[in-house]
């Protein structure tokens, strides 16, 4: 049985400031979401890629991403919908039943490494449902509409979660088929199953793996991928 991985990549430039979408600037010279999809078409875990981007960039990723830069794996290019989960759910829709585990990963996270790719597949086919985080570091304090503290939390159970995710396909697919009959939307795709009573294993992730939304992000990009590049270099 095979791995496929879902890569939403729907986003705007709108808070970047630009009139390209957020996806497609450029990282050192190479589009953002070429850098995220290589490090899946480079993963020995991973057997296809699903790239779900808007409908009217269908043709320009074929051409500009995907044979630009032989991308092999991506053997689907999926038409995206209104927010990122109904274009998780169009990827989903795509997946068949020669696939067992499915991953699913922002394609504005290009720092995401090979290992952790490897250990986000084997966990799901171990614990069924899987996600990457980092434990809160800042003191976390909820407030209310007034701006009022109301509550400091105990950090100690806290993190911030990540992509990649990952799940046994049925258990994803459910999921997803369960959160539509409710008209429920989550912030990420483990809460969707989190609600169906399956539990998510959190594996530690890396504070390298940003999601890159705002310029500030673009920029610590171009700092970790010039020392992803001197330490592979260095190690050559």
């Amino acid at each position: 049985m095979k791995t496929v991985a879902i890569i939403p990549a729907g986003g705007s430039g709108k808070r970047m400031g630009e009139n390209l979408a957020k996806q497609y600037l450029s990282l050192q010279g190479v589009p953002l979401l070429v850098h995220t999809l290589m490090m899946f078409q480079g993963s020995s875990v991973v057997d296809d890629i699903f790239l779900v981007v808007p409908p009217e960039d269908i043709r320009y990723v074929q051409q500009m991403i995907i044979e630009s830069y032989k991308l092999s794996k991506v053997s689907k290019i999926v038409a995206g919908g209104r927010q990122r989960q109904d274009s998780v759910k169009n990827g989903l829709d795509a997946v068949g039943s020669d696939h067992s585990i499915v991953v699913i990963h922002d394609g504005v996270r290009p720092f995401i490494s090979e290992e952790l790719i490897h250990q986000v597949v084997l966990g799901a086919l171990k614990e069924k449902a899987v996600t990457f985080g980092v434990p809160v570091r800042d003191t976390v304090k909820t407030v209310d509409a007034g701006g009022w503290v109301r509550e400091t939390l105990n950090r100690d159970s806290l993190w911030l979660t990540q992509t990649p995710q990952a799940f046994e396909r049925q258990v994803i697919k459910k999921a997803y088929q369960m959160a539509y009959e409710d008209h429920f939307y989550g912030t990420d795709d483990a809460a969707l199953v989190e609600r169906i009573g399956i539990r998510v294993r959190m594996i530690p992730g890396s504070d390298d793996n940003i999601k890159i939304t705002t310029r500030n992000d673009l920029v610590w990009g171009e700092v970790l991928l010039h020392r992803r590049r001197t330490s592979v270099n260095g190690k050559g």
